[in-house]
């Protein structure tokens, strides 16, 4: 069982350095591109939230590769199985239903889960902070 944690723990840790730096980025890419003034505010704002989200999904599936290579690496799973399927299973709680993991790495789906319901509450914070950015900057310029 420690070995599950630790291994997983690792993952998770890989996981929350990959979304840190993407975080990172799309907050100061935002903040810098909503100081620009485009002509029609609603569009911009829809192309920056969109981007946001955009790149956020990237993140979470760069997440889910590093939690399937964990996968294929330990053979974590059955003989046969998308590891990349799995790992989405595993990453956002959907739950397995059609995959069961092997008994020696069982821990490691629901620390997937876990690692993954948290990097999902992070995007949705960052999400809410580009648009209160975003708001914020269009109220300083007066449009509507």
């Amino acid at each position: 069982m420690l070995r599950q944690l630790l291994l997983g723990g690792a993952v998770s840790l890989g996981n929350i350095a990959i979304h840190a730096a993407v975080m990172a980025t799309v907050v100061g890419t935002a903040r810098r591109a909503l100081k620009w003034e485009p002509r029609r505010s609603q569009a911009w704002l829809a192309a920056v939230m969109v981007a946001t989200v955009g790149v956020l999904m990237i993140a979470h599936v760069a997440e889910v590769i590093a939690w399937s290579l964990a996968y294929a690496i330990l053979d974590a799973a059955p003989a046969g199985v998308d590891m990349l399927y799995f790992a989405f299973v595993n990453y956002t709680t959907l739950g397995y239903g059609d995959v069961v993991p092997v008994e020696r790495w069982r821990l490691l789906g629901p620390m997937a889960a876990m690692n993954g319901v948290l990097l999902f509450g992070w995007s949705t914070a960052v999400i809410f902070e580009v648009l209160r950015q975003a708001m914020r900057s269009r109220d300083r310029r007066g449009n509507p």
